[in-house]
């Protein structure tokens, strides 16, 4: 016999004997009745009957989802191909629409911590889950806010300081840099203090400045690459344009906007194929009806904005030019992110709109808004609503599909699984 089976053995008697003594003795030894396991839904909910927008191009009618005690995305599909364990929770969505929340690309937020929780707050109210603040960013607390995850707030994302030529009478955050190893000193600060992408500037605002150089800029986004970083523009000329995509720019932070983009443009952004779009889109210029923020914002800030709303043949013809340059890119297979400028939390709404009035389709801008910016910021659980990913998304009471200003009909909220409170703005 080998050893362990002769161990075996042993304990075989070892536990008959316990049992015999057990039998031999006055005393009632059945064991307490076993606890009932959990049933497998326990700590699960289903959100069932919606049309779900998923977030990459796909609708699934009447879809069903699970969101698990860990908050991420379980169970996704048609209701009718979706078997629910016992014991979920159930919530009925039917006659809604959901789709991912939104993810804003380009954005600049305030500096203070207090200031810039209260900024992602209230982009959580308008369904946003994340924001990439773009070169204005410098103290403190933004880093300290940046490795936060606070509930009911979005994300917070940031490019640190950005640089730029000497802009006398600007901002002067960023930094004003006249060399190369300026330039290369910048981004070897800014990627030491953990910043996610480094941004420059390349623009004369309209000849009132002397713009970055080329071989300035092309240091800076060398070494941007070599500390692990993209690089992201904001420029404003196709010429720029063009040489920023020489010199390896990942990203522009707004389309190009003196005139329309022509076939060496689109075959330099498809000579590299992680580059992203975040066009920006200036006003329209048309008269707009504001009236759905009223139960959001109070008369007196609501008032001015609706009386700026109106139509303006100058900014017409501005926004003309980047429409046709965002028409092209699009038809072009190009990637394009949402992004909204400043410090509007309800802005990537009227960005979304504005996006369709260039002729992208509502799906086309959904995805742009939500997986593709969600990629962008390198949010790899955001942007969909697909197992495993974190669940953050939005109720609407009409369908972004039929037309994208539904996208302002927000019923629910939800944010890294849990429902916000959208009872105050």
């Amino acid at each position: 016999m080998r050893p362990s089976n002769a161990r075996g053995l042993g304990r075989a008697l070892a536990a008959a004997a316990l049992l015999t003594l057990a039998a031999c003795s006055g005393n009632n030894t059945s064991a307490p009745a076993a606890p009932s396991a959990p049933a497998a839904g326990a700590g699960v909910t289903a959100f069932t009957g919606a049309r779900l927008i998923v977030g990459d191009g796909t609708v699934i009618e009447n879809a069903t989802f699970t969101l698990a005690a860990d908050k991420h995305f379980g169970l996704v599909g048609n209701t009718a191909a979706v078997t629910l364990p016992a014991g979920v929770t159930k919530v009925d969505l039917t006659g809604l629409t959901v789709m991912p929340a939104i993810v804003d690309a380009h954005t600049h937020l305030s500096r203070e911590r207090d200031a810039l929780i209260g900024d992602l707050k209230h982009r959580a109210y308008f369904g946003v889950s994340a924001a990439l603040s773009l070169g204005q960013d410098d103290g403190t607390d933004v880093f300290v806010v940046r490795k936060e995850v606070i509930p009911g707030a979005a994300l917070y994302r940031l490019a640190g300081r950005g640089i730029t030529a000497p802009e006398p009478g600007r901002n002067e955050i960023p930094y004003w840099v006249t060399s190369e190893d300026e330039a290369r000193a910048a981004v070897r600060e800014q990627a030491a203090l953990g910043v996610d992408i480094i941004k420059v500037w390349v623009d004369d605002r309209l000849g009132k400045y002397k713009k970055l150089s080329p071989e300035i800029y092309g240091a800076a986004i060398d070494e941007a690459h070599k500390a692990g970083l993209r690089a992201i523009a904001h420029e404003y000329y196709l010429a720029d344009a063009k040489e920023l995509l020489r010199r390896g720019i990942d990203a522009f932070a707004h389309g190009v906007r003196d005139t329309d983009v022509d076939d060496e443009f689109i075959a330099l952004i498809k000579a590299h194929p992680g580059f992203v779009l975040i066009p920006n889109l200036p006003e329209r210029g048309v008269a707009t009806d504001l009236s759905w923020l009223a139960k959001s914002l109070p008369p007196a800030q609501l008032e001015p904005l609706q009386a700026a709303a109106v139509d303006n043949a100058e900014a017409q013809a501005f926004f003309a030019i980047q429409a046709r340059n965002l028409a092209r890119v699009s038809r072009e297979g190009i990637t394009i992110a949402l992004g909204t400028d400043g410090n509007t939390p309800w802005g990537p709404h009227l960005e979304m709109a504005d996006m369709v009035a260039t002729g992208m389709s509502p799906a086309d801008v959904l995805v742009a808004a939500t997986r593709n910016a969600a990629a962008f910021l390198k949010l790899d659980d955001a942007g969909t609503v697909a197992p495993g990913k974190i669940g953050s998304f939005i109720v609407l009471e009409a369908n972004p599909l039929d037309d994208i200003a539904n996208t302002r009909k927000i019923r629910d909220v939800y944010l890294r699984g849990d429902k916000i409170d959208r009872t105050t703005y």
